[in-house]
């Protein structure tokens, strides 16, 4: 991959119009205000730029259960009260609502990143990225945190058909748990998560959740503390990345590039810099590894598209003018303007005696991956997409530019324009758990079962099955206390009860029809009878966890 990297951007203009709910933190506008930086700063030019295809309900079903995606597609804001047990069962309440044009917002942003596999898969790019992707909690049988369709895990299944090992890395705030799970035991895919631990949404990510079976070193957790720095952070970042490219040699790379970890963040509690943030991904560049590079959380929407802008500025190799040109939205970026944003002067909990204790736990862990594992193929499933299914934008000024955001602003202004607490002042801090979208019920109540549900329970002319449980077969619960916790340094660790994950045997299946005839290659590790199904151990997820919205630090409203 010598000389000027190729990069394919995906960008469907109307991302931007799908819209969570008043109050709600989630605002895909955030991916139309990044769009519309890049247009002025003329980078635009220097990418191969592309509307993606729509993912179909089938593209999705290669990781999601078929009545979980088919509750997408039929479900609507005007319908949904007469499918209230199904709403609980699929956990589209307070974090995951159901709005206008649901499915088709998955569509999009599914298609932007399963889109790219392919180009890299074909060798037709070096660098894809796809801002609008990067939903990380949604699980083969439900919605999760603001995510209902892991576009993550099904691009990572279509690298794998091409490519023998894939590294995702993860640094939004919120543990990677929805990727980590579906991977969790193989060796096809290793997943590294640098995130906040303990008392914080979703409660999973603990230092000693290293995968099992196949899977063992290959989940790698860097559990962090409130008010981490870009210093502190890149200690822990480079020298875990060094060892895990020189351990794995993955052939590919998913980055997921959550911007919640930024310094002033709505729902965030870390303190880097962009720049900072920025660093991991170039770092990452250096690798010279085909790179699919997706979005994520980031909920102070005027940062996020900073960060986004910035960050793709760098891998095109420049550093971008900090003062702004004028743009579309200019009115969020006010009064400074500029594209980079001070860290505040929070504490930072993360001691050095507590860094090192995590860094030499992963290394050490990572010190025990046998050489990279060899996986011969034979018949390759097809393309999710042809080439003719993405379209090549050949004028983004007029797809993207100010065109859209006047079309944007007649359609739905209250959605466009800059709410209280998102101009260029910090978010005020107040301490309370978001009530807009919730009724008293915790996340963790969400995954209780017990409520009984009657099959049978019909989606307009279509049978959807439930099962006895609140749950569903295919919903993994919530976990038990964790057993046998022990400190590291200052870092706590926990040992998850054995149970099993539809995840993990969702994404194991897919896996084997993709390198499927395999033969001993992609055996699971494990007494007779498991090759059913993977028994694995989940990492534990805390039996009343906390929402994602329950450190909101105020209300756009």
């Amino acid at each position: 991959m010598a000389g000027k990297q190729k990069i394919s951007y995906f960008y469907d203009p109307d991302v931007g119009n799908f819209y969570y709910g008043q109050g709600h933190p989630m605002k895909p506008h955030r991916v139309r205000m990044t769009h519309n930086l890049l247009l002025h700063y003329g980078i635009y030019k220097e990418m191969e730029l592309f509307r993606p295809a729509l993912a179909s309900a089938e593209d999705m079903t290669q990781f999601h259960s078929d009545e979980y995606v088919e509750f997408l597609r039929l479900i609507t804001p005007d319908n949904q009260h007469e499918h209230m047990r199904q709403l609980k069962r699929f956990n589209c309440a307070e974090d995951c609502p159901v709005f206008d044009g649901l499915f088709n917002f998955c569509q999009i942003y599914t298609g932007g990143s399963v889109g790219g596999a392919v180009r890299l898969n074909h060798k037709q790019t070096d660098t894809v990225v796809n801002w609008a992707g990067g939903l990380h909690h949604a699980k083969k049988n439900e919605a999760s945190g603001f995510c209902y369709i892991n576009d993550i895990v099904l691009a990572i299944l279509e690298l794998l058909k091409a490519h023998q090992r894939v590294l995702y890395i993860d640094i939004d705030i919120h543990h990677g748990d929805g990727v980590e799970e579906a991977f969790y035991t193989t060796d096809r895919v290793m997943t590294v998560s640098f995130h906040k631990f303990g008392e914080y949404f979703p409660g999973t990510g603990h230092l000693q959740d290293v995968g099992q079976h196949k899977g063992k070193y290959y989940s790698v957790n860097v559990p962090l503390k409130d008010g981490i720095d870009d210093e502190s952070y890149n200690l822990l970042f480079k020298p875990i990345m060094a060892k895990v490219m020189e351990m794995y040699a993955p052939d590919a790379v998913v980055f997921q590039s959550g911007a919640d970890s930024l310094t002033g963040d709505r729902l965030g509690c870390f303190n880097l810099s962009i720049r900072g943030h920025a660093e991991c991904l170039k770092y990452m560049t250096t690798f010279q590894v085909p790179l699919l590079v997706l979005g994520g959380g980031g909920y102070t929407i005027r940062n996020v598209a900073r960060c986004w802008t910035y960050e793709t500025g760098c891998l095109l190799g420049h550093e971008l003018e900090d003062k702004m040109p004028t743009n579309d939205y200019s009115e969020y970026f006010g009064p400074t303007h500029t594209l980079q944003i001070q860290p505040s002067n929070m504490e930072n909990q993360n001691t050095p005696e507590y860094l090192e204790g995590v860094r030499n736990r992963i290394l050490e862990n990572l010190s025990k991956i046998p050489p990279k594992p060899s996986v011969p193929f034979h018949d390759v499933p097809p393309d999710a997409f042809t080439e003719d299914q993405m379209e090549v934008k050949e004028d983004p000024d007029e797809v993207g530019g100010g065109a859209e955001a006047n079309a944007a602003r007649r359609a739905n202004p209250d959605s466009i324009y800059p709410d209280e607490g998102d101009v260029d002042d910090k978010p005020s801090r107040r301490d309370h758990a978001a009530t807009a979208f919730s009724d008293g019920d915790t996340d963790g109540d969400k995954h209780k079962a017990g409520a009984k549900e009657e099959p049978g329970e019909t989606f307009g002319e279509e049978a959807v099955s439930v099962p006895g449980s609140g749950g569903g077969a295919d919903v993994v619960t919530a976990k038990e206390e964790a057993e046998g916790t022990f400190e590291l340094g200052e870092a706590a660790v926990a040992r998850a009860p054995d149970d099993e994950t539809p995840a993990a045997a969702a994404a194991e299946d897919a896996i084997d029809a993709i390198a499927a005839p395999l033969g001993a290659a992609m055996e699971l590790d494990g007494t007779a009878g498991e090759e059913a199904g993977v028994v694995s151990l989940l990492p534990p997820r805390s039996p009343a966890g906390p929402s994602i919205m329950a450190n909101d630090h105020g209300d756009e409203r």
